[in-house]
C-alpha cells in the first residue's frame, strides 16, 4: 500500500488552485467536473501522482465555506530554505501564521501558513524533516 491523497472540501476552486500553485509552487496535475453530483475534483502536487502523494481539492457546487472542525491538523511540506520560502509566500500574498523557529521542546524549525480555506500547512526545513523534535 501507498499514500495517493489529501482530500480538501474548498469554498472558491479557482482561488485554491491559485495558491497551491502560484504561492506553494505545486503544479496542477488534474481537473475533472461531475456533473450529476455537482462537484469538481483538482489535483495539485509537486509531481505525478505515480511517484508520490498529492492533494484533491473538492469543491462541491454552491458549497462556499465549510466548518474545519477540531479534529484537522495541517498538511507538512519540505522546503529546502523556510526563511525564504516563508518570504516568498508573503511576497505572493499568502498568509504566514507561525514565523519559523524551533517546534516547542525541539530544535527542529518549522513554520505555518494558512490557505485560502483557513486550512494549516506546516513547513518544515528539508534538512529537519524525518526527524522526530530534531
Amino acid at each position: 500500500m501507498r499514500l495517493l491523497h489529501t482530500m480538501l472540501r474548498v469554498g472558491n476552486l479557482d482561488t485554491s488552485i491559485e495558491f497551491y500553485t502560484e504561492v506553494l509552487g505545486m503544479n496542477l496535475i488534474r481537473k475533472s467536473d461531475n456533473e450529476q453530483y455537482k462537484y469538481t475534483l483538482a489535483f495539485v502536487g509537486y509531481g505525478d501522482e505515480k511517484d508520490g502523494a498529492v492533494i484533491e481539492l473538492t469543491y462541491n457546487w454552491g458549497v462556499e465555506e465549510y466548518d474545519l472542525g477540531t479534529a484537522y491538523g495541517h498538511i507538512a511540506l519540505e522546503t529546502e530554505d523556510i526563511y525564504a520560502t516563508c518570504e516568498a509566500i508573503k511576497a505572493k500574498g499568502g498568509i504566514v501564521t507561525r514565523e519559523p523557529g524551533p517546534v516547542k521542546g525541539g530544535n527542529t524549525v518549522i513554520a505555518f501558513v494558512k490557505d485560502p480555506d483557513g486550512y494549516s500547512i506546516e513547513l518544515i526545513n528539508k534538512k529537519d524533516a524525518g526527524l522526530e523534535l530534531g
